[in-house]
């Protein structure tokens, strides 16, 4: 009896012990899939790595090694690009100049093209520090023998354009010399009565003019900087296997505004005087970049990549020359934001290189901000700065954990936002969401260069798409 009793026991003990194990096995592997989910939806972001950099950390892109057609790509104000001239950076000032930008292009968009003048935030035009039309710049060869001259580069921008003496009408300070086309044996002017005269009306907004017989372009943006010249042909290399003759662009005599020490702009928009319709028999309307967080990126031509999403371009008349996609929806970690397809197709949605930071519909905006800061509550909330309203005080906190964001594309195809991308920081004290809203439901929206940080982003111009890839930059 007493063994029958005590064999019960034993039974009953393993039983209960093996109930014990199981739930703790369960709970083990929950807290397991648990983790996996908050890895899989959110981004462990070191606070550190959000600071502006002060020392150059260079990477190697993998483009640049394969192919002659890929330059480096650098952002002027960083360490490691040859332009960056030390100086502080006033943030307020720099969300300032980014939203001149938006202005000019709501503008010209809201007007068919266009240009007007930016409704508020005008700056004065001598800022050492100002990113001006653009950020990011390559360099590339002018006439014969050639000049290698740094210019930005902007798909929002068609003509393409450098400082030319006799500087008539001034010329801002750049790095290198500025070029002179009367020592280059294949510069030409382009006469006023030639077809690609009048093309320019189209690539800059204004009407072309004369001087004498030859073609005079001029061209503003939304921050004040313009310039004005002789519309003319020269050699332009690329690389020692890409050299085009008689490209068209603009050799400015009068030039002013916030182009930093850069030589001009190589514009890479779809109108018929761009660089990319100009190649086209070369590069086939292909190329991509890859923008960089703090070191180099590149530009690339007539090269494209197989693990790609790709989404429709669209062409709008409003600005047929901007690069426009069909946005349809943001997701903040798991969960896909309740909001309308229609809301983005009001205004419709851009894709822009010069523009830093992603302006959204009001009410598209709202959401995200929303559920950002619900994801975010357990942060103290920071001051806003400027055009930026969610920020956080991450003092003392060595990492944050911070939900990941995706834009939805017609297609299926997604961007995945990259940390870099997440948020703008001044200092720790003050650290802010990198999106904005628009003031109008009826503007358009933009893809700014801050959320297309570290992605190959594929242009095919021709076949009509766009495309995203993964770690382009390393």
């Amino acid at each position: 009896m007493a063994s029958s009793q005590t064999s019960i026991f034993h039974n009953i003990f393993f039983f209960f012990f093996t109930l014990l194990l199981l739930l703790s096995c369960l709970n083990k592997s929950y807290g397991r899939e648990e983790i996996f989910a908050n890895h899989l939806h959110h981004h462990v972001i070191a606070i550190k790595s959000l600071l502006p950099a002060t020392t150059c950390s260079k990477v190697s892109t993998r483009g640049i090694k394969g192919s002659p057609s890929m330059l480096p790509l650098y952002n002027k104000m960083s360490p490691c690009s040859p332009l960056s001239n030390k100086d502080t950076l006033n943030y307020t000032q720099f969300l300032i100049q980014d939203q001149s930008r938006v202005h000019s292009i709501h503008s010209r968009i809201s007007r068919g093209g266009s240009f007007i003048g930016p409704q508020q935030a005008k700056l004065p035009a001598n800022s050492g520090s100002s990113l001006g039309t653009g950020n990011f710049y390559v360099t590339v060869g002018f006439g014969t023998p050639k000049s290698e001259l740094p210019v930005i580069f902007d798909t929002g921008s068609d003509l393409t354009w450098i400082q030319c003496k006799p500087c008539v009408g001034g010329c801002y300070a750049q790095r290198d010399p500025i070029f002179d086309p009367s020592k280059s044996s294949t510069y030409s002017n382009i006469s006023c009565s030639s077809p690609s005269c009048s093309q320019l009306s189209s690539g800059t907004g204004n009407s072309p003019r004369c001087s004498g017989s030859a073609c005079v372009y001029g061209i503003e943006y939304g921050d004040q900087s313009y310039s004005v010249g002789i519309f003319g042909t020269e050699t332009l290399t690329v690389s020692p296997y890409d050299v085009f003759p008689n490209f068209q662009f603009g050799c400015g005599q009068n030039n002013d505004g916030l182009f930093g020490q850069v030589a001009g702009l190589i514009g890479l928009g779809r109108d018929k005087i761009s660089f990319v319709s100009q190649t086209a028999p070369k590069y086939k309307k292909l190329f991509s970049y890859c923008i960089p967080s703090k070191s180099s990126g590149f530009l690339a031509f007539g090269v494209t990549s197989s693990v790609a999403q790709f989404t429709p371009l669209v062409t709008d008349s409003r600005g047929p020359s901007f690069y426009f996609l069909s946005l349809q929806g943001i997701s903040v970690g798991a969960t896909k934001l309740a909001i309308s397809p229609s809301v983005f197709s009001v205004g419709g949605t851009i894709i822009d290189s010069g523009t830093v930071i992603t302006r959204l519909p009001p009410s598209a905006y709202s959401a995200l901000s929303t559920a950002f800061r619900k994801a975010m509550s357990s942060y103290p909330s920071a001051p806003a700065l400027s055009i930026l309203d969610t920020c956080y005080d991450f003092t003392g906190l060595q990492t944050v954990t911070v939900p990941k964001i995706t834009l939805h594309f017609a297609g299926g195809t997604d961007l995945n936002v990259a940390q870099s991308g997440l948020l703008f920081a001044t200092k720790t004290s003050q650290v802010c969401l990198a999106f904005a809203g628009n003031t109008d439901a009826g503007d358009v929206a933009i893809i700014g260069n801050k959320q297309q940080q570290t992605l190959a982003v594929i242009y095919d111009v021709a076949g009509g798409k766009l495309g995203f890839g993964p770690g382009g930059c390393s």
